[in-house]
């Protein structure tokens, strides 16, 4: 199968390298040309790693290389693609332009999916002029570790391409969930709720972070708790699905003010080092210090 992936972040690197580990081929494209060497560079890293561990052999991790190509044209990209997946950032009207465009260059039976974590597939579908061929493909981050992929069902989704989906997921050695398409999805809204209530309770002052953690990793068999999580996926990625839940379903997701203040001080999380802990080499060393936040604001 043939396999296009726009976007060359965090996301579409990893559903790039999962769909050429399992045999397929595919196309990697971005905007500019530094960003897609950079994705291919981190693929061939990371399936080095792979050898490493012995999670596979040199053999395999060459062959998955061999079918990785990258572009910053998109009709070279997705013209003869059997899927294309969008995985640009999460904002509805790109994707939804996105779409569109991919739709003028692909061929009549290619399925165009998107792995929008939150934001209506129903609506972004809506662009297409064949929208039974959209469907989410919700990968989990990082897609080359997480088994989970939710297969979003759109109003207009045909069972064609429900099947097709549920196919593709498997073929990647992954498990599928499918859901109807609602606002946060099924892990989204079962995730952020946790996360939300977790950081009510460090404003109120109910638990340190690293207890409410702890409470969730040990007494529930969490491999992290719900404020590492958000570090890891990245406090303005939650407090951005945040704003479009709670516009969806209603106080009950409306973003804690913990969470707008750290956003807005640039601590976001992992990728820059501080959220609700400080990290060091890709792990939490301490929790964060923000000597200029007074609980005394929010309760």
């Amino acid at each position: 199968m043939e396999v296009a992936v726009i976007g060359a972040g965090t996301m579409g690197i990893g559903i790039a390298h999962v769909s050429a580990a399992a045999g397929h081929s595919v196309n990697l494209r971005d905007l500019e040309p530094n960003i897609v060497m950079d994705a291919i560079d981190t693929i061939s890293t990371r399936l080095g790693s792979g050898v490493d561990r012995g999670a596979l052999s040199q053999s395999q991790a060459d062959t998955a290389l061999d079918q990785l190509d990258g572009t910053t044209d998109l009709e070279s990209a997705v013209s003869s693609a059997d899927l294309v997946v969008e995985a640009i950032p999460e904002d509805l009207e790109n994707k939804r332009e996105l779409l569109a465009d991919i739709e003028e260059f692909v061929d009549e039976e290619a399925v165009i999916a998107t792995n929008t974590s939150s934001l209506s597939v129903t609506a972004i579908a809506t662009a297409l002029k064949h929208p039974e061929r959209a469907v989410g493909l919700h990968f989990f981050n990082p897609p080359h570790k997480m088994k989970l992929v939710e297969v979003v069902l759109a109003e207009q989704t045909s069972d064609e391409t429900a099947e097709f989906a549920e196919e593709f997921v498997a073929d990647l050695e992954k498990t599928a969930v499918v859901v109807q398409d609602a606002p946060g999805f099924a892990s989204s809204r079962l995730g952020l709720a946790l996360g939300v209530e977790a950081m009510r309770m460090v404003e109120q002052g109910v638990a340190s972070v690293e207890d409410i953690d702890a409470s969730m990793e040990l007494g529930y068999n969490h491999p992290v708790g719900p404020l590492e999580l958000t570090d890891r996926v990245g406090l303005d990625v939650r407090l951005d699905i945040l704003e479009y839940l709670h516009e969806e379903l209603g106080d009950r997701f409306e973003p804690p003010e913990i969470l707008r203040r750290k956003v807005e001080q640039g601590n976001i999380g992992k990728k820059v080092g501080r959220g609700f802990y400080v990290w060091e080499g890709g792990e939490p060393k301490d929790v964060a210090d923000d000597e200029d936040y007074d609980i005394e604001d929010v309760i």
